[in-house]
């Protein structure tokens, strides 16, 4: 009977222990999903907010640690442009693009790696790789900038026209779009562009001073109505001034300087130079 007894005890010392396991493994999955979403986070804030270099730092020790997984190595990729070290990033892309489990988003953020970097050719290639059934406002605004380096002019429209229509912040395609036409000399359309990214983007100052661009190429020297601060309206004058003076209007592009230096809240030294400059020739 005592054996019976000593057995029994045994048995019912198993079933505590096993008992016993069973809350510590599931205390064990708990801690593991805490530390994926808590290291998602991470990733996250290092991808936005975070000093870019600091954030290189980052998923460059964690790549180490996790070689093979290709969120981090997207983030390391990522990381890289946001620091404007496009050779590295590149590099770091085509890993990217090459992972089992890379995406037509992946292969399309590599392309644009590329163009940073000049090799327009190979982003074509990388491209061409890419289903025409995906379709994609980053995918047409990259065909369409290349497009335009290969002076395929219809295509580049077509192009710019489908990504407009897959974003609601086409302001910098729009403004890609009016450029492409300021390059190919038609003014009217540039500005016409320029100004409806303007409409979605107030800010956008590049495209203000391409629309002032665009608007003195047919000897319209007056300023847009857009919104601007006065340093931007000073800024716009003297791009304006500037033009004026290439195309042989000297005493318009005078008056513009002045109005440039007037128009500056504080002292806009470049106008003042070659408003000197000016005066200088005329003596």
């Amino acid at each position: 009977m005592r054996h019976v007894g000593l057995i029994g005890l045994l048995m019912g010392g198993t079933v505590l222990l096993a008992g016993c396991e069973q809350p510590d493994t599931d205390v064990s999955r708990a801690l593991d999903s805490v530390n994926v979403i808590d290291e998602s986070n991470l990733n996250d804030i290092m991808l936005t907010v975070a000093d870019p270099n600091e954030a290189v730092d980052y998923f460059l020790r964690t790549s180490r640690e996790n070689p093979d997984r290709i969120d981090v190595q997207r983030g390391l990729a990522k990381s890289l442009i946001r620091a404007k070290r496009n050779e590295e990033a590149a590099l770091a892309w085509e890993k990217v693009a090459d992972h089992p489990e890379a995406s037509n988003d992946d292969r399309v953020d590599y392309a644009d790696s590329l163009i940073r970097t000049g090799k327009w050719d190979k982003a074509e290639d990388v491209l061409d790789t890419i289903p025409p059934t995906y379709e994609t406002y980053s995918r047409y605004r990259l065909e369409a900038m290349i497009a335009d380096s290969n002076q395929e002019w219809e295509k580049a429209d077509a192009f710019y026209e489908i990504a407009t229509g897959l974003t609601t912040r086409p302001a910098g395609v729009l403004n890609n779009w009016g450029f492409s036409k300021l390059t190919r000399g038609d003014y009217g359309d540039a500005e016409r562009l320029f100004t409806e990214a303007i409409t979605y983007d107030r800010e956008l100052f590049t495209a203000k001073n391409n629309l002032v661009l665009a608007r003195t190429a047919q000897a319209n020297y007056t300023m847009p109505v857009v919104p601007m601060t006065k340093t931007e309206q000073a800024q716009l004058l003297h791009t304006a001034a500037l033009a004026a003076i290439k195309q042989g209007e000297t005493d318009i592009g005078r008056t513009l300087l002045q109005d440039a230096i007037d128009a500056h809240p504080q002292h806009f030294a470049p106008a003042v130079r070659a408003l000197r400059a000016l005066d200088t020739e005329r003596t």
